[in-house]
């Protein structure tokens, strides 16, 4: 049940709290975690680690931080990821983020976005490790809360068995609380953002290696997992699992998190009160001046391989959208479902 790393860290161990083995993450993904689909994990998972989209460290400083920052309640646990290169700022940006109450915050080192080529944030930073730990030291003196990193495993022709070794050392000795890897080159020169999640080869074992160096510090993987079974094997080697576009396009899947990997009792789902939840939350947004597809969005994967999926999908692409949508469109494309029975359900 990814329970094998536990027993393995001293009761002096850094690795306590928020990151005490195993975890398992849905991992900050531009345009897709904001907090309406944040909301609607929670209602799938009490234990999953949630993470925000990535927030630059500038738009948390003068941006709109209510509408840029809020959330709900009920999404604890809860991450804020920031992006940005300058320790003042993202020292400030974390210390806001804090006091919005997030639960960590998380500096992207990852990302490969066309943005990075002047040096903003994300991947391009894996070529000066001791930037990215003067931005970690300047964050944890800012927050009480923990402070992680997101990486890749090197990018364009580093050698990955230097470039993560360097970044964690660093990174580790600067107090960082945990190290999520996603286990990939970024190739910044020649393949778009949307490649970089699919093509640079994934090398798991690499990460293993880095948690064998490590054994007392918090190791977590991300990239290309596709279920929880493939999750608990990867338990078997890091202290945390971060799953990405699978949670995303069929979140059911996260109805079973807490059972496969925590070990605890699975209630039936019912999806009439999941859709009244739903339906409630949509109302609030609505009343706020919102729009119903900005919760809708998030819920088009729900029934994926179900008998009326198809139709459901339908209804919420469509309804959802015109002007003055309310929260019955929810009920009308949960009617298209062929729901099992409470008894076969169980």
């Amino acid at each position: 049940m990814g329970l094998s790393n536990v027993a393995e860290h001293g009761a002096n161990s850094p690795i306590s709290g928020l990151y005490r083995p195993p975890v398992l993450a849905v991992a900050p993904m531009m345009d897709w975690t904001d907090r309406h689909c944040r909301f609607l994990h929670r209602q799938l998972t009490a234990r999953a680690l949630l993470y925000t989209e990535m927030l630059v460290a500038d738009a948390a400083i003068h941006g709109p931080r209510e509408r840029l920052l809020g959330f709900d309640p009920s999404e604890h646990p809860v991450a804020l990821q920031l992006g940005g290169s300058e320790p003042e700022k993202l020292a400030n940006a974390a210390g806001i983020g804090a006091g919005f109450g997030y639960d960590e915050i998380n500096l992207n080192v990852g990302c490969p976005s066309d943005r990075v080529q002047s040096g903003i944030f994300g991947a391009c930073l894996m070529r000066t490790p001791s930037l990215v730990a003067e931005c970690v030291s300047a964050m944890k003196e800012a927050v009480a809360v923990p402070v992680t990193v997101k990486c890749r495993i090197s990018v364009d022709d580093q050698d990955p068995e230097i470039a993560l070794d360097e970044l964690a050392s660093r990174v580790f000795a600067a107090g960082a609380d945990a190290l999520w890897v996603h286990a990939r080159k970024a190739w910044l020169q020649g393949l778009s953002p949307k490649e970089n999640r699919d093509i640079p080869p994934l090398d798991y074992g690499r990460v293993y290696r880095l948690k064998q160096e490590y054994p007392d510090r918090f190791i977590g993987i991300n990239g290309g997992i596709q279920s929880l079974r493939e999750a608990e094997e990867h338990l078997n080697h890091v202290d945390g699992v971060m799953l990405g576009r699978a949670a995303y396009h069929s979140p059911m899947l996260l109805a079973d998190v807490d059972a496969a990997i925590f070990g605890e009792q699975r209630d039936t789902i019912d999806y009439h009160l999941l859709f009244d939840t739903m339906a409630g939350y949509a109302e609030r947004h609505i009343a706020a001046g919102g729009r119903l597809g900005h919760v809708t969005r998030h819920m088009v994967g729900l029934f994926q391989g179900m008998p009326g999926a198809r139709r459901y999908r339908q209804i919420l692409s469509t309804e959802a959208a015109r002007p003055g949508a309310g929260p019955e469109v929810l009920f009308k494309a949960l009617e298209a479902i062929d729901l099992p029975a409470p008894e076969a359900a169980a």
